[in-house]
């Protein structure tokens, strides 16, 4: 299982063909993420499973807490990163370095659908995922991961094996998180 720190945009207001320019003001907050990839099924077949590799229970936590747009600085310019916690430091990064800002992300996206309140728009990773390693490198039963996002928080959960059946029904090594805030 691999490990992305992600700013996690939650939608407050509907819209449907957003500017950029107001694509902020359609934002209840913002959490942090960590989008969780089981990678060899997500790579797996014909064509790569993006999204199924990022399905399984327990994938995708967020919080701890939801923060207002206008408790932060400068929301398009935020640190974010994770670590194990034994201190290895896995990802490090500014939101303002995304592939695509979130004004962006917002008016794409609400191009194609509307947009509703309580939609999680999960942003973008800084380099340095485990599948990108080399080698690779991916979490283990007993690792906690720690992501934080500047002003807004900091997540960790520790990694546990899934029961054998589920690991024998799924053929892959299934993780469960337990979700605590600090």
């Amino acid at each position: 299982m691999d490990w992305e720190v992600e700013l996690v945009v939650v939608i407050g207001r509907r819209g449907e063909h957003v500017s950029e320019g107001a694509a902020w003001s359609h934002v209840a907050g913002v959490m942090v993420g960590q989008d969780l990839s089981e990678r060899q099924l997500q790579l797996a077949g014909p064509a790569p499973q993006f999204s199924l590799g990022k399905s399984f229970p327990g994938f995708g936590p967020i919080g701890p807490v939801l923060v207002t747009v206008d408790e932060l600085a400068d929301p398009d310019d935020l640190a974010l990163g994770c670590r194990l916690e034994d201190g290895d430091v896995l990802q490090s990064g500014r939101t303002r370095d995304l592939i695509f800002p979130v004004p962006e992300l917002i008016a794409r996206l609400s191009a194609v659908c509307p947009l509703l309140p309580g939609d999680l728009i999960f942003t973008g990773t800084p380099a340095g995922v485990g599948g990108g390693r080399k080698p690779p490198r991916f979490l283990r039963p007993g690792d906690v991961l720690v992501s934080w996002v500047e002003g807004v928080g900091t997540l960790r959960n520790r990694m546990v094996a899934a029961p054998a059946a589920a690991a024998d029904q799924h053929s892959v090594q299934v993780l469960e998180l337990t979700h605590t805030t600090h």
